[in-house]
């Protein structure tokens, strides 16, 4: 019997402690931060009243178009120049897709008509690869070999000295070498 007094009394010092440690938690809240919720709990009433106007008035303006009969003149306007503006659409896709085909046929030609001069120019002899950079003018009487040669630009100078070989090992100023594979010897 003496455990359940204990028990009784125990329980309501803990909800005491627990209602008092709520009301200081609470109050410090709303002593710290009371105005801000007062102002911010008054912009969403009126943020709250002003869409709630605003959506009544969307729903009947839905339901005044769902209740509007449909006039089918104004339905087969709209369907045929749906289809008149898909049919415009295609069209151009078409055109565009024909003239794409007609570069493709171009390039193949260019393409079949390179070849045809490489085989030539294999069969007499000359490189094929000179040729179908450059093609050759019909206007020179006949083949020359030197054509085939370009010629270097007497402006230009060398990237690097004559004598200059990365390879050799001498003649640089970098003079860099591995380190040693050991760990480090100390003293």
């Amino acid at each position: 019997m003496e455990r359940d007094g204990e028990q009784l009394s125990a329980r309501p010092a803990l909800e005491t402690e627990g209602l008092r440690f709520l009301h200081v938690t609470v109050g410090s809240l709303l002593a710290t931060y009371g105005w801000y919720i007062v102002f911010s709990c008054i912009v969403l009433y009126v943020l709250f009243q002003k869409l709630s106007t605003r959506l009544r008035a969307l729903r009947q303006r839905q339901l005044d178009r769902a209740a509007a009969p449909v006039e089918p003149d104004v339905v087969v306007k709209r369907q045929e120049a749906l289809a008149a503006a898909r049919l415009k659409m295609q069209e151009e896709l078409n055109a565009q897709v024909e003239k794409h085909k007609e570069k493709l046929r171009q390039l193949e030609e260019e393409r079949r008509r390179q070849k045809i001069e490489m085989w030539d120019s294999m069969q007499e002899g000359k490189s094929y690869k000179g040729s179908a950079r450059k093609p050759q003018e019909d206007d020179s009487p006949g083949p020359s070999t030197s054509a085939a040669v370009p010629k270097r630009k007497p402006d230009r100078k060398p990237l690097r000295g004559g004598g200059y070989n990365p390879l050799s090992g001498d003649g640089g100023t970098c003079s860099w070498r591995p380190g040693r594979r050991g760990p480090p010897s100390g003293g």
